[in-house]
């Protein structure tokens, strides 16, 4: 197996600190006991970089994405001293997305202008609803009022900014997401995440799980913020992501693209292409577990080489997400295999309406969107077969 170009490749930063941890829940985030320790873990960040730096020689960063967690729990002069340190270190391109995401706290909220100002130029809000009841059931720490005011602030500062939201909450109808959808619309977002709740194992609503709308009014839900976010002109070029023509989100797009991400901080994942392997990498979980080790000198708890009898899977678990779905020789460059290798599985698909097969490209149906599961599944066997 052999690797002629580096795929495009990004840094994913995570900050694994938030004010509450929600119930629905699953990321790598832990409530902070007052302040966090941001000057150790800023200087651990830039150290765990460094570290990484001989595996990802040459290659300049096409976006910087700062997750969590919680992220906008770190003071603006943090977020400055990280951003001089990836252009010093890691050649950070100067037209690179930089996003960062954001909750509606009024703490937050007031820090906007200096992320801005830092060298941020896309924010990330996690609204998820309008509506204080809702909210409340999601055991959310701003209530809709703040919410209104941070999207405003949102738009005040960025040019370009997402809002999420959620569907299916306890107790909501199809009139209340779709308010909620309008109240979004009035600021004007280029960019809008809609997803619906699921109760993913290892969280609060897992054990104690709250009474959600059936699966046919959910679907409904899906089916009239699809409908109302088109008639506004978004495209929903993602599973769950709507944009305005060119603010797609640059930095997911490499996800979907099967590009490589460097990822950094407590738990950060990372998948790099060799030029005759993909390793994957995670670092230390727990906060305090990744300060100690990368005091060490060993930020990464686990690395892994991907089989060549995977990379077929992978690839087409993140490009048939997208509507534009993927072009033959992108497959061939990510996974270094000839598309002729899934081509008795594409076919079959697309005889049962799932895929479109093009000369130049090879996209999902909207069939083959609604039942994205149904039609990985096809490759997943093909895959352990192997």
């Amino acid at each position: 197996m052999e690797f002629r170009v580096s795929p495009p490749l990004a840094l994913y930063v995570h900050v694994p600190w938030c004010v509450r941890k929600c119930p629905y829940c699953d990321f790598n985030s832990h409530e902070a006991a007052g302040a966090i320790p941001e000057a150790e873990y800023v200087a651990a960040l830039i150290t765990d970089l460094q570290s990484a730096l001989p595996l990802i020689w040459g290659r300049p960063l096409v976006s910087v994405f700062f997750g969590g967690g919680t992220p906008s729990l770190l003071s603006p002069a943090a977020v400055d001293e990280l951003l001089a340190a990836f252009r010093a270190l890691a050649m950070l391109s100067p037209e690179a997305e930089i996003t960062l995401e954001a909750n509606p706290g009024t703490v937050e909220a007031e820090k906007f202008a200096g992320f801005r100002a830092a060298g941020v130029n896309r924010l990330s809000l996690g609204i998820q609803s309008f509506n204080d009841e809702h909210l409340k059931a999601l055991g959310r720490i701003h209530g809709a009022a703040e919410a209104k005011r941070a999207a405003q602030l949102a738009g005040d500062h960025f040019e370009s900014f997402n809002l999420d939201l959620m569907n299916g909450l306890p107790g909501q109808t199809t009139e209340q997401a779709l308010t909620d959808l309008e109240t979004a619309l009035t600021f004007a977002p280029p960019h809008l995440s809609c997803y619906q709740l699921t109760l993913e194992p290892n969280t609060r609503f897992a054990a104690f799980p709250p009474a959600l709308p059936e699966d046919d009014l959910c679907a409904d839900m899906q089916d009239a913020i699809e409908a109302r976010l088109a008639v506004a002109g978004y495209a929903n070029y993602e599973t769950s992501a709507f944009a305005r023509t060119g603010h797609q989100c640059r930095h997911n797009l490499n996800y979907w693209h099967f590009g490589d991400y460097l990822g950094i901080g407590a738990g950060a994942h990372s998948k790099l292409t060799l030029h005759d392997r993909v390793l994957r990498q995670m670092r230390w979980m727990h906060p305090s577990a990744y300060l100690e080790n990368v005091r060490g000198g060993s930020p990464v708890q686990e690395t892994s080489e991907v089989a060549a009898s995977q990379l077929p899977f992978e690839f087409l678990m993140n490009a048939l997400r997208l509507a534009a779905g993927f072009q033959p020789a992108l497959f061939e460059a990510r996974t270094a295999q000839p598309v002729s290798r899934i081509l008795p599985q594409l076919r079959a698909a697309a005889v049962d309406g799932l895929i479109d097969i093009g000369r130049e490209r090879i996209t999902p149906t909207p069939r083959g969107r609604r039942f994205l599961n149904v039609l990985l599944e096809r490759f997943l066997e093909e895959d352990r077969a192997s």
